[in-house]
């Protein structure tokens, strides 16, 4: 799928999003706060049919740009690694170092909008095969096939997805 950016978020700088546009998905990061209510509601569904969806971290979902510079140069480095993958960042070439995963370059992450998830136990064939199902039906699609299946961003832009506009009101809780 494509990506559809929210107009609320065509004017912030990319991992600098207010605390207004982010929602806590507690105890596992945050996210903007559409695709919060995409994710809440996908792992309500998800849960009803015995599948357990969670990010791998809560680094992996929101990223600020300082969370997201510490980690790229924590897998990444300026010497040439024969071989390497590579990222351009502030103009200079950057080798992925042996036994790292790719990362996108700060500033260029979806992750840094809100908007990416890197979902854990995507090895399990049933979460596999359940997120691939139906995670578009709430606006989630994968991003990276196949080098990062846990990779998974939320695609459309102001419009609420099927799945959220059909899902029956959450519970509520005692306060």
């Amino acid at each position: 799928m494509r990506l559809r950016v929210p107009d609320e978020l065509l004017t912030v700088k990319p991992g600098e999003l207010p605390d207004s546009l982010l929602t806590d998905i507690r105890p596992f990061g945050r996210l903007y706060h559409k695709a919060a209510l995409s994710y809440q509601v996908m792992r309500r569904a998800a849960r009803a049919q015995g599948v357990l969806l969670r990010p791998i971290s809560a680094g992996d979902t929101y990223r600020s740009l300082a969370a997201q510079t510490a980690a790229f140069r924590a897998r990444y480095q300026r010497e040439p690694i024969p071989g390497a993958s590579t990222r351009t960042w502030q103009g200079v070439k950057w080798y992925l170092k042996p036994g790292n995963a790719p990362q996108a370059a700060p500033g260029t992450s979806r992750h840094n909008l809100g908007l990416a998830c890197d979902y854990a136990d995507t090895g399990d064939p049933t979460i596999w095969r359940w997120m691939c199902e139906n995670a578009p039906r709430y606006g989630w699609s994968l991003e990276v096939m196949p080098q990062e299946p846990w990779h998974w961003f939320y695609f459309p832009g102001d419009r609420i997805p099927q799945g959220v506009l059909e899902a029956p009101p959450a519970p509520s809780t005692p306060a």
